[in-house]
């Protein structure tokens, strides 16, 4: 499958929303939203993009791609750290403009590049009037320096 193998979204709402045609919408920038969940417990893992590459590749390979927007390039999830995501199930949603892919994660179970298993570790509170985080306690199962290499001071 090609990028440009996805058919155009019908203008037709009700085949849109009911028909048997995956016809991703990409948005301006030409991507999709990507929710990822565990396939095991449903926890939330990360929400990224795909563009018509990386959903090609991922649905061609069964390993999850995304299009990292701030290096502008594709990005095979895990494949520096180990930590590959398995697609076990890919839905889309009722207009076709994102999509959810429920995942095995391989090797260290992690998908944060902070070592952790979500990137959604922490958690948004008001105190004292001011939105605040805190940790929700995850502790890193990698050392993200010793994967990635350490971080840029700048």
């Amino acid at each position: 499958m090609s990028p440009t193998d996805f058919p155009a979204p019908s203008a037709s709402k009700d085949d849109l929303e009911e028909g048997a045609v995956f016809s991703p919408r990409f948005d301006a920038n030409g991507l999709v939203t990507a929710v990822v969940t565990d396939a095991a417990d449903s926890t939330l893992l990360m929400v990224a993009h795909m563009n018509a590459e990386a959903l090609a590749l991922t649905l061609e390979s069964g390993v999850a791609h995304y299009w990292s927007r701030s290096r502008g390039a594709i990005w095979k999830k895990g494949e520096t750290s180990g930590n590959l995501q398995h697609v076990v199930e890919m839905r889309t949603d009722c207009d076709q403009d994102a999509v959810w892919l429920s995942v095995n994660v391989a090797g260290r179970d992690a998908t944060c590049h902070t070592g952790r298993r979500s990137c959604f570790y922490r958690v948004v509170e008001m105190l004292d009037g001011v939105a605040s985080l805190t940790t929700d306690g995850s502790v890193p199962r990698f050392d993200p320096e010793t994967v990635y290499g350490p971080k840029n001071s700048a």
